[in-house]
Protein backbone atom coordinates (compact mmCIF):
# COMPACT_ATOMS: atom_id res chain seq x y z
CA UNK A 1 0.00 0.00 0.00
CA UNK A 2 1.37 3.41 -0.99
CA UNK A 3 1.90 6.12 1.58
CA UNK A 4 0.31 9.56 1.42
CA UNK A 5 3.57 11.05 0.13
CA UNK A 6 3.40 8.75 -2.90
CA UNK A 7 6.25 6.50 -1.80
CA UNK A 8 5.68 2.73 -1.64
CA UNK A 9 4.69 1.25 1.70
CA UNK A 10 7.06 -0.78 3.85
CA UNK A 11 5.68 -4.16 2.76
CA UNK A 12 5.97 -3.22 -0.91
CA UNK A 13 9.53 -1.98 -0.36
CA UNK A 14 10.51 -5.27 1.26
CA UNK A 15 8.85 -7.27 -1.51
CA UNK A 16 10.61 -5.27 -4.23
CA UNK A 17 13.94 -5.56 -2.43
CA UNK A 18 13.49 -9.32 -2.10
CA UNK A 19 12.64 -9.67 -5.79
CA UNK A 20 15.71 -7.71 -6.87
CA UNK A 21 17.95 -9.62 -4.46
CA UNK A 22 16.70 -13.00 -5.64
CA UNK A 23 17.82 -12.20 -9.20
CA UNK A 24 21.48 -12.44 -8.20
CA UNK A 25 21.02 -14.46 -5.00
CA UNK A 26 18.52 -17.21 -5.89
CA UNK A 27 19.07 -19.07 -2.61
CA UNK A 28 18.03 -16.08 -0.51
CA UNK A 29 14.68 -17.64 0.41
CA UNK A 30 16.22 -20.86 1.71
CA UNK A 31 18.91 -18.95 3.57
CA UNK A 32 16.45 -16.65 5.31
CA UNK A 33 14.17 -19.57 6.20
CA UNK A 34 17.12 -21.48 7.62
CA UNK A 35 18.26 -18.53 9.71
CA UNK A 36 14.77 -17.83 11.03
CA UNK A 37 13.61 -21.33 11.92
CA UNK A 38 17.06 -22.51 13.00
CA UNK A 39 17.48 -19.68 15.47
CA UNK A 40 13.87 -19.87 16.63
CA UNK A 41 14.21 -23.54 17.53
CA UNK A 42 17.63 -23.24 19.17
CA UNK A 43 16.84 -20.12 21.21
CA UNK A 44 13.42 -21.50 22.20
CA UNK A 45 15.01 -24.68 23.54
CA UNK A 46 17.67 -22.75 25.44
CA UNK A 47 15.06 -20.40 26.87
CA UNK A 48 12.88 -23.29 27.97
CA UNK A 49 15.80 -25.09 29.64
CA UNK A 50 16.83 -21.96 31.51
CA UNK A 51 13.38 -20.73 32.56
CA UNK A 52 11.17 -23.84 32.33
CA UNK A 53 8.59 -21.52 30.78
CA UNK A 54 6.71 -22.81 27.72
CA UNK A 55 5.96 -19.20 26.67
CA UNK A 56 9.12 -17.19 27.32
CA UNK A 57 11.47 -19.41 25.30
CA UNK A 58 9.47 -19.49 22.04
CA UNK A 59 8.56 -15.79 22.33
CA UNK A 60 12.14 -14.70 22.97
CA UNK A 61 13.37 -17.08 20.27
CA UNK A 62 10.89 -15.63 17.77
CA UNK A 63 12.12 -12.07 18.38
CA UNK A 64 15.80 -13.06 18.11
CA UNK A 65 15.13 -15.09 14.96
CA UNK A 66 13.15 -12.28 13.32
CA UNK A 67 15.77 -9.64 14.11
CA UNK A 68 18.60 -11.86 12.86
CA UNK A 69 16.72 -12.66 9.66
CA UNK A 70 16.16 -8.97 8.94
CA UNK A 71 19.86 -8.25 9.47
CA UNK A 72 20.93 -11.11 7.18
CA UNK A 73 18.39 -10.01 4.57
CA UNK A 74 19.65 -6.43 4.66
CA UNK A 75 23.29 -7.43 4.23
CA UNK A 76 22.58 -9.86 1.38
CA UNK A 77 20.31 -7.32 -0.33
CA UNK A 78 23.06 -4.71 -0.16
CA UNK A 79 25.62 -7.19 -1.48
CA UNK A 80 23.28 -8.12 -4.34
CA UNK A 81 22.73 -4.45 -5.17
CA UNK A 82 26.48 -3.90 -5.49
CA UNK A 83 26.83 -7.02 -7.64
CA UNK A 84 24.08 -5.87 -10.01
CA UNK A 85 25.68 -2.51 -10.78
CA UNK A 86 29.35 -3.49 -10.54
CA UNK A 87 31.04 -2.85 -13.88
CA UNK A 88 28.31 -0.58 -15.23
CA UNK A 89 29.30 2.97 -16.25
CA UNK A 90 28.44 5.29 -13.38
CA UNK A 91 28.37 2.55 -10.74
CA UNK A 92 30.72 4.48 -8.45
CA UNK A 93 28.50 7.55 -8.68
CA UNK A 94 25.47 5.47 -7.72
CA UNK A 95 27.30 4.20 -4.65
CA UNK A 96 28.65 7.62 -3.66
CA UNK A 97 25.18 9.13 -3.81
CA UNK A 98 24.20 6.97 -0.85
CA UNK A 99 26.63 8.90 1.36
CA UNK A 100 24.80 10.92 3.97
CA UNK A 101 25.38 14.52 5.03
CA UNK A 102 27.74 16.25 5.54
CA UNK A 103 29.17 14.55 2.46
CA UNK A 104 28.36 16.24 -0.83
CA UNK A 105 28.74 14.36 -4.12
CA UNK A 106 29.05 15.82 -7.61
CA UNK A 107 29.08 12.99 -10.18
CA UNK A 108 30.98 13.03 -13.47
CA UNK A 109 33.00 16.22 -13.03
CA UNK A 110 35.20 14.67 -15.71
CA UNK A 111 34.30 12.03 -18.28
CA UNK A 112 35.54 10.46 -21.50
CA UNK A 113 33.99 8.73 -24.48
CA UNK A 114 35.26 5.46 -23.01
CA UNK A 115 32.86 6.09 -20.10
CA UNK A 116 35.62 6.69 -17.58
CA UNK A 117 34.59 9.16 -14.90
CA UNK A 118 35.89 11.29 -12.08
CA UNK A 119 33.41 12.15 -9.33
CA UNK A 120 33.94 14.78 -6.64
CA UNK A 121 33.13 14.30 -2.97
CA UNK A 122 33.36 17.16 -0.48
CA UNK A 123 33.29 16.70 3.28
CA UNK A 124 35.26 17.21 6.46
CA UNK A 125 38.15 15.29 4.89
CA UNK A 126 38.48 17.94 2.21
CA UNK A 127 37.95 17.21 -1.48
CA UNK A 128 38.06 13.59 -2.61
CA UNK A 129 38.24 12.80 -6.31
CA UNK A 130 37.01 9.31 -7.16
CA UNK A 131 37.67 7.77 -10.54
CA UNK A 132 36.06 4.78 -12.21
CA UNK A 133 37.63 3.05 -15.13
CA UNK A 134 40.84 1.13 -15.87
CA UNK A 135 43.76 2.41 -13.82
CA UNK A 136 45.95 3.17 -16.85
CA UNK A 137 43.24 5.45 -18.27
CA UNK A 138 41.98 7.29 -15.20
CA UNK A 139 45.33 8.17 -13.63
CA UNK A 140 45.86 11.18 -15.86
CA UNK A 141 42.18 12.14 -15.53
CA UNK A 142 42.59 12.37 -11.76
CA UNK A 143 45.74 14.45 -12.12
CA UNK A 144 44.05 16.88 -14.50
CA UNK A 145 40.95 17.23 -12.34
CA UNK A 146 43.07 17.78 -9.25
CA UNK A 147 44.87 20.66 -10.96
CA UNK A 148 41.55 22.12 -12.11
CA UNK A 149 40.08 21.87 -8.61
CA UNK A 150 43.15 23.40 -6.96
CA UNK A 151 42.55 26.62 -8.86
CA UNK A 152 39.38 27.14 -6.81
CA UNK A 153 40.48 25.63 -3.48
CA UNK A 154 44.29 25.96 -3.44
CA UNK A 155 44.64 25.48 0.32
CA UNK A 156 42.39 22.44 0.65
CA UNK A 157 43.59 18.85 0.79
CA UNK A 158 42.61 16.90 -2.32
CA UNK A 159 42.65 13.12 -2.12
CA UNK A 160 42.58 10.87 -5.18
CA UNK A 161 40.92 7.45 -5.05
CA UNK A 162 40.39 4.92 -7.82
CA UNK A 163 37.31 2.72 -7.74
CA UNK A 164 37.24 -0.51 -9.68
CA UNK A 165 38.52 -4.06 -9.67
CA UNK A 166 42.06 -3.50 -10.96
CA UNK A 167 45.02 -3.97 -8.64
CA UNK A 168 45.23 -1.06 -6.21
CA UNK A 169 41.67 0.08 -6.88
CA UNK A 170 38.80 0.07 -4.39
CA UNK A 171 35.83 -2.24 -5.14
CA UNK A 172 32.55 -0.32 -5.13
CA UNK A 173 31.26 -2.31 -2.15
CA UNK A 174 34.12 -0.84 -0.10
CA UNK A 175 34.09 2.63 -1.65
CA UNK A 176 31.92 4.49 0.84
CA UNK A 177 33.81 3.00 3.76
CA UNK A 178 37.07 4.19 2.23
CA UNK A 179 35.57 7.69 1.95
CA UNK A 180 34.23 7.89 5.50
CA UNK A 181 37.46 6.55 7.00
CA UNK A 182 39.45 9.50 5.65
CA UNK A 183 40.84 11.72 8.39
CA UNK A 184 38.55 14.64 9.28
CA UNK A 185 40.52 17.87 9.06
CA UNK A 186 37.85 20.52 8.42
CA UNK A 187 35.05 22.06 10.45
CA UNK A 188 31.48 22.26 9.05
CA UNK A 189 31.71 26.01 8.21
CA UNK A 190 34.90 25.32 6.24
CA UNK A 191 33.16 22.54 4.32
CA UNK A 192 30.32 24.89 3.39
CA UNK A 193 32.80 27.48 2.17
CA UNK A 194 34.56 24.92 -0.01
CA UNK A 195 31.25 23.84 -1.53
CA UNK A 196 30.43 27.43 -2.43
CA UNK A 197 33.81 27.98 -4.02
CA UNK A 198 33.51 24.80 -6.04
CA UNK A 199 30.12 25.83 -7.37
CA UNK A 200 32.09 27.90 -9.86
CA UNK A 201 33.15 24.63 -11.46
CA UNK A 202 29.51 23.96 -12.24
CA UNK A 203 29.73 26.80 -14.73
CA UNK A 204 32.35 24.77 -16.59
CA UNK A 205 30.27 21.67 -17.46
CA UNK A 206 31.90 18.51 -18.64
CA UNK A 207 30.05 16.49 -21.27
CA UNK A 208 29.30 13.04 -19.94
CA UNK A 209 28.57 10.05 -22.17
CA UNK A 210 24.90 9.50 -22.88
CA UNK A 211 22.94 6.80 -21.10
CA UNK A 212 21.49 6.43 -17.59
CA UNK A 213 23.68 5.78 -14.61
CA UNK A 214 22.74 2.98 -12.21
CA UNK A 215 20.37 3.88 -9.41
CA UNK A 216 21.79 4.55 -5.98
CA UNK A 217 22.54 1.49 -3.89
CA UNK A 218 20.48 3.13 -1.15
CA UNK A 219 17.34 2.34 -3.16
CA UNK A 220 18.08 -1.36 -2.88
CA UNK A 221 18.45 -1.33 0.88
CA UNK A 222 15.68 -2.00 3.35
CA UNK A 223 14.59 1.30 4.86
CA UNK A 224 14.59 0.89 8.60
CA UNK A 225 13.09 4.25 9.49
Amino acid sequence: MARKDGKPGRIKQIRETYTQTAKSDPKIGLILAGVFFGLWIVVSLIGFLLTQSPVFGPLFGFMIALLSTVIVFGKRAERAAYAQIDGQPGAAAAVLKSLKAPWSVTPAVAATRNQDFVHRVVGRSGVILVSEGPSNRVRQMLTNEKKRTQRFVPDVQITELQSGNDEGQIPIRKLNRAITKQKKILKPPQVNEIRKRLEALANQPVSAPKGPMPKSVRAARIQRN
